[in-house]
């Protein structure tokens, strides 16, 4: 048993999944979930996701070894500053949030001496929601990204990657800044570009929707609230990754517009020779 009680602070996929993995792989005794609604959390745990839960977010953490904040991206700094008064000497919070800058930048130097945070991002997830989605092996062979910093505490971090590292994980280190202009390229345009995309289909065309539509669209069934989070905290690197991707968009319409074959044919063959490259 590497940590006796786990705390998990928002318990929906990402939350409710960290639990399952944590009990499948007996890296912990016991699993409290911290949440506003006492109906989910109770929810949660008549499915075994959490072993008890309650809505005081002090009293959660209080006997925590580790506290995973699985909240939304804006919510998660000053989740950890309300629950550190309250953490036991020698805690550990983690994170699994999309964005890590500002939250790291929120943090640093402002936390008690007692307590240690190490942001983490599993590369992980779903377009459902909530903890009856929740999957013990969402996080198997997946990479998790740790954001130490200059100040971050080395012991911490090696707490960190041993807990991700046992949920399945494996374990890159990024800084927070070089984190948020990767997932703004690889997750967070993505997820708008099948918005828009989606967004544009009228009811008339609803009907001529097939496998390649769906497939490209999925991911806009996500929670509008925590996507329109993400996009505030990455506004920057999102800015940046739009940009780029813009261009992309022009090129490609260029091509079309002329009839170019040649470019045509070299836009379409570098796509393939990069997705095939990332295996199914």
């Amino acid at each position: 048993m590497l940590f006796d009680s786990l705390t998990i602070v928002g318990v929906g996929l990402i939350g409710g999944s960290v639990a399952l993995a944590a009990k499948a792989k007996a890296a912990t005794r016991r699993v409290v979930g911290v949440g506003r609604n006492p109906d989910t959390l109770a929810q949660a745990k008549s499915l075994g996701v959490i072993d008890e839960f309650t809505t005081d977010l002090g009293a959660g953490v209080r006997s925590a070894d580790v506290a995973v904040f699985c909240s939304p991206v804006d919510q998660i700094a000053k989740q950890v500053l309300a629950a550190a008064p309250y953490a036991q000497p020698g805690a550990l919070f983690t994170d699994a949030g999309s964005t890590k800058a500002n939250i790291v930048r929120d943090l640093e130097g402002r936390l008690p001496a007692h307590l240690r945070f190490v942001g983490a991002h599993p590369l992980a997830g779903s377009e459902k929601q909530g903890a009856e989605n929740a999957r013990a092996d969402l996080f198997e062979s997946r990479d998790c990204v740790l954001t130490p910093t200059a100040r971050t505490d080395a012991a911490a971090v090696e707490r960190a990657s041993l807990f991700w590292s046992a949920l399945g994980c494996e374990i890159k280190k990024l800084t927070p800044e070089e984190h948020d202009l990767a997932l703004a390229t690889t997750s967070h345009v993505p997820h708008f570009v099948a918005a828009l995309l989606a967004g544009s289909l009228t009811q008339a065309l609803r009907p001529f929707t097939a496998t390649g539509f769906r497939d490209m669209t999925r991911i806009a069934s996500g929670d509008p609230a925590l996507w329109t989070a993400i996009a505030r905290e990455n506004a920057v690197a999102l800015g940046l990754a739009l940009d780029r991707f813009g261009g992309r968009l022009d090129e490609l319409r260029e091509a079309v517009v002329k009839q170019d074959t040649d470019e045509l044919t070299r836009i379409l063959t570098d796509a393939k020779r990069v997705r095939d490259a990332l295996g199914s």
